[in-house]
C-alpha cells in the first residue's frame, strides 16, 4: 500500500501549520546542511520525489535549473505546490514515489526531503533512480535517521512532569512498518537500518559521496525544543552518485 497521509484532511490541516509549511526551508533545521550538498543546478534537469509543497523545486529553479519535476502522490500537496510556483520550468505530477520510473538517463539531478520513511521497498526506487541519471548524476536526499524511527512512537520518554529523559531506540533491527505519532495523528512510516539504505545505494550502482548526521541549524535554538535535537540523530542525509563516463570507460578497459 502506499502511504499517503497527507490527503487526509485533518492530517493536512495540521501540516499546513507546521513551521517549515509556513515559512518554507528557511525554518527547516536540516536544511544548512542539506543545502551544502547540493550540486550546481546550472542548466541542469532535476527530478524531486516527494516534493509536497514545491519548496525544493522552487529552489532548484531559483538556482538555474533547465527543467524541474515535482512527484507526490498527495493531491493536496500538489495543489499547494501549484499555487505556490509560478516559474514554467517547474512542473508537478501526481504519482507514488514507487511508481515513478522516469526514462533513461532523463535526468542530471534527484532530490528527495523527508520521503523515503514513507516507502516500504526502497531497493527498487533507488534502482529506478539510478537507471534515470546520466553518468555522473546527482542523487540528494534526507530522511528519518534510522535511532528516530527504530521504536516507532516517536516520542520521547519523559519524566512525570513531561520532562523529556530519553529518547527509546529499540527493535532497531526489525525492519518495517512502525505507527509514529506526528501532528496529533497516527502516521504509518518505515523504518530500516543505515545499512540497508547504504547497501541499497551501493548495490544500485551509486558512489557513495558523503553522509551526514545533520545537528540544527544554529540560528533555530531559540525555537522550544530545539535544543532537545542535539540529543539524538531526527534526520540523515545522504549525497551520492552515478559513477561518470570516464569511470565507466576505466572500468571497462580494466575487464571488469
Amino acid at each position: 500500500m502506499r502511504e499517503n497521509a497527507y490527503d487526509n484532511p485533518v492530517f493536512f490541516k495540521q501540516y499546513r501549520r507546521f513551521p517549515r509549511s509556513v515559512e518554507g526551508l528557511s525554518a527547516a533545521g536540516e536544511w544548512h546542511a542539506l543545502r551544502a550538498l547540493l550540486p550546481d543546478f546550472s542548466g541542469k534537469r532535476v527530478l524531486d520525489l516527494g516534493c509536497g509543497f514545491g519548496w525544493h523545486c522552487r529552489y532548484a529553479a531559483q538556482q538555474g535549473a533547465a527543467t524541474v519535476l515535482g512527484v507526490d502522490l498527495s493531491e493536496k500537496m500538489l495543489a499547494q505546490a501549484r499555487a505556490m510556483t509560478g516559474d514554467p520550468c517547474v512542473t508537478y505530477q501526481q504519482e507514488a514515489i514507487e511508481d515513478c520510473r522516469p526514462a533513461p538517463r532523463s535526468f542530471d539531478i534527484v532530490l528527495s526531503s523527508l520521503a523515503f520513511h514513507y516507502v516500504a521497498d526502497i531497493r527498487p526506487v533507488f534502482e529506478a533512480v539510478f537507471q534515470a541519471l546520466v553518468p555522473g548524476g546527482a542523487f540528494v536526499f534526507s530522511c528519518e535517521h534510522p535511532v528516530f524511527t527504530a521504536q516507532g512512537s516517536q516520542q520521547w520518554h519523559c519524566d512525570s512532569g513531561g520532562v523529556p529523559l530519553h529518547w527509546p531506540v529499540d527493535r532497531y533491527f526489525s525492519e518495517g512498518a512502525r505507527t509514529a505519532r506526528f501532528l496529533d495523528c497516527d502516521v504509518v512510516k518505515y523504518h530500516r537500518t543505515l545499512t540497508t539504505y547504504l547497501d541499497a545505494l551501493l548495490d544500485a550502482g551509486f558512489l557513495l559521496k558523503r553522509l551526514v548526521e545533520p545537528r540544527p541549524d544554529p540560528a533555530l535554538m531559540d525555537l522550544p525544543g530545539m535544543a532537545d535535537e542535539l540529543r539524538r540523530p531526527m534526520m540523515l542525509l545522504i549525497s551520492a552518485q552515478t559513477p561518470g563516463l570516464q569511470y565507466l570507460t576505466k572500468g571497462l578497459g580494466a575487464g571488469f
